[in-house]
């Protein structure tokens, strides 16, 4: 079961450019904080970039909230990206390898999807779209099977 850490969860805007250094500034912090090692840093910090660019662009702004969260003695930082804008035409095609709208880094949903350990997106038409991503400082933690 995961759960949040304890501390606390942060609530970022994004409305500007500025908005975009400012989530990968503190996505940056945070992870350096729980622990994370430098290319796990680097690698949440791209995929939260992307994401909060297609917030902005795609989206026409929205938010980022980040949690620590802990699973299994593992901590990890889960980040929300949400807007309410048109939502994704066509999901599948948008989370295709290689699939790029010519915006941000040229990653895409796939691209943020292979850099982070866990990934959900829910996108509907006319009502927005939340991209939720989890990474963790070690292996993730497994499931735990049923008894």
């Amino acid at each position: 079961m995961t759960h949040s850490t304890g501390s606390v969860s942060a609530c970022l805007p994004i409305h500007s450019d500025l908005d975009l250094v400012r989530v990968r500034q503190h996505v940056r912090q945070m992870t350096a904080h729980l622990g994370f090692g430098l290319v796990e840093q680097t690698k949440l910090v791209t995929a939260a970039s992307e994401l909060a660019r297609n917030a902005l662009v795609h989206g026409g702004g929205g938010q980022m909230e980040c949690t620590p969260v802990t699973s299994g003695g593992v901590q990890g930082l889960r980040l929300v990206f949400s807007d309410e804008g048109p939502g994704i035409a066509d999901l599948d095609q948008a989370l295709r390898d290689g699939y790029t709208s010519g915006e941000g880094l040229g990653m895409g949903l796939g691209g943020a999807r292979r850099l982070v350990h866990e990934f959900a997106v829910d996108s509907r038409r006319g009502m927005g779209t939340t991209v939720t991503v989890t990474s963790w400082t070690s292996r993730p933690p497994r499931p735990r099977e049923a008894p």
